[in-house]
C-alpha cells in the first residue's frame, strides 16, 4: 500500500522524481526552505490525492461489505441504494444553478446533503411498509436511485451548458478537488463506518446466518439493518462530496476480501478496508497515465474492472452450479 502511495505521487500526467518529492514533501512539513511551484504540485496537489484514494477506498470498501452483509445480496453497494446518485444530485444543483456561495466548501456540502436526503427517503420509505426486509430496502434504494438519476440529468439539461464538462467528469468520478482541508471530512466517514462496523461485528457475524437465528442469538435484526444503512449512507456521502460516483469498489472489495480473509468481519473489515485502498490507488494512478497529458476520470476505470470482474464472477458461479 505504501508503495502506490509513493507510486500515486511520483506518476501523474508528468512524471515527478522521487528526490524532488522528498524535498517537497519536507518543504510543506516546514523543514526545507521556502516553497516553490514544484513543492506546492506535490504536497498540496499529488500528496493529499494519494491520500484520499486510499482513505476513500477503504471506507467503500468496509461500505460495501456492511451493505452485502446485512441485505445478503452479493451485489450490494452504494449505487444499489441511491446512496451514489443523491450525492450526485446535489453536487450538479450546485454546479448548474447555485454557483461555489459557501466557497470551497459548497460543493462537498451539496454532495453530502443530497447523499443523506437520499438515504433518509430510502429509510422512510421501509419504515412506512412496516418491513426491514433485505429485498424491501434494495427496492425503495433502486426507486431512490431512478429518482435522483432524474433529477440529475433534468438539470443537466436544463442547466449552462458550459458546466457540462465539469459536470460530466465529476459524476464519473474522480479526485481532482483531494485539498488537505477536505481531509477531515472523508477521515470522519472512513472512522465512522470502520468504527461501528467493528463494534457490531459479532451481530454481523450472526446474519451470515440468517435472519431467524440470528434473532434467536439476540440480534435486534431490523434496528441493526438500518442502524449499518444508516451508517453506510453517512460514510458514502462524505467519500462522494469530495470524489465523485465511484463505481463498484464497494461491488468487487468484498468477494476478493471474502477470499482471502473468510466470511467473519474480525478479519474481513480491516483486509477489505487494504483492497479498497489499493484497488483505489491503483486505479487513480491508472487514469493519470493512460491518455497523459489528459486526466482520465477513475470512474471509468473502476467500472471497467468492475464490469469484468462481475462476468468472471458469473461465469464462476455458472461453473460451480455444474
Amino acid at each position: 500500500m505504501t508503495a502506490l502511495i509513493v507510486l500515486s505521487v511520483l506518476y501523474g500526467t508528468t512524471r515527478i522524481p522521487f528526490g524532488d518529492v522528498v524535498s517537497a514533501i519536507a518543504t510543506g512539513l516546514g523543514l526545507g526552505g521556502e516553497p516553490g511551484p514544484m513543492d506546492r504540485i506535490v504536497f498540496d496537489l499529488r500528496l493529499p490525492r494519494a491520500v484520499f484514494s486510499a482513505v476513500i477506498g477503504a471506507g467503500l470498501g468496509i461500505v460495501g461489505v456492511v451493505l452485502q452483509t446485512t441485505t445478503r445480496n452479493d451485489l450490494a453497494d452504494p449505487f444499489l441504494f441511491g446512496l451514489s446518485s443523491g450525492a450526485a444530485a446535489g453536487a450538479v444543483f450546485v454546479i448548474t444553478v447555485t454557483g461555489d456561495v459557501l466557497g470551497i466548501w459548497t460543493l462537498p456540502l451539496a454532495a453530502f446533503s443530497g447523499g443523506i436526503v437520499a438515504s433518509l427517503i430510502v429509510l422512510t420509505l421501509v419504515q412506512s411498509l412496516r418491513n426491514a426486509a433485505p429485498e424491501k430496502l434494495i427496492l425503495a434504494g433502486l426507486a431512490v436511485s431512478f429518482l435522483f438519476a432524474a433529477i440529475t440529468n433534468y438539470l443537466i439539461f436544463s442547466g449552462d451548458s458550459r458546466a457540462a464538462h465539469s459536470i460530466v467528469f465529476w459524476m464519473l468520478g474522480g479526485l481532482g478537488l483531494a485539498r488537505w482541508q477536505s481531509l477531515p471530512l472523508v477521515l470522519a466517514g472512513l472512522a465512522l463506518i470502520l468504527a461501528y462496523a467493528t463494534y457490531r461485528r459479532r451481530w454481523l457475524d450472526a446474519l451470515l446466518a440468517g435472519d431467524r437465528t440470528a434473532k434467536s442469538l439476540g440480534v435486534p435484526v431490523t434496528r441493526l439493518r438500518m442502524t449499518m444503512f444508516l451508517m453506510a449512507a453517512l460514510a458514502t456521502a462524505a467519500f462522494v462530496s469530495v470524489a465523485g460516483v465511484i463505481g463498484f469498489v464497494g461491488l468487487m472489495v468484498p468477494h476478493l476480501a471474502r477470499g482471502l480473509a473468510g466470511p467473519l468481519h474480525t478479519r474481513l473489515l480491516p483486509t477489505a478496508a487494504l483492497i479498497g485502498a489499493a484497488l483505489l490507488t491503483a486505479s487513480d494512478i491508472l487514469s493519470r497515465v493512460i491518455l497523459a497529458p489528459q486526466e482520465l476520470p477513475v470512474g471509468i476505470v473502476t467500472t471497467s474492472v468492475g464490469a469484468i470482474f462481475v462476468f468472471a464472477l458469473l461465469i464462476g458461479g455458472r461453473k460451480t452450479a455444474r
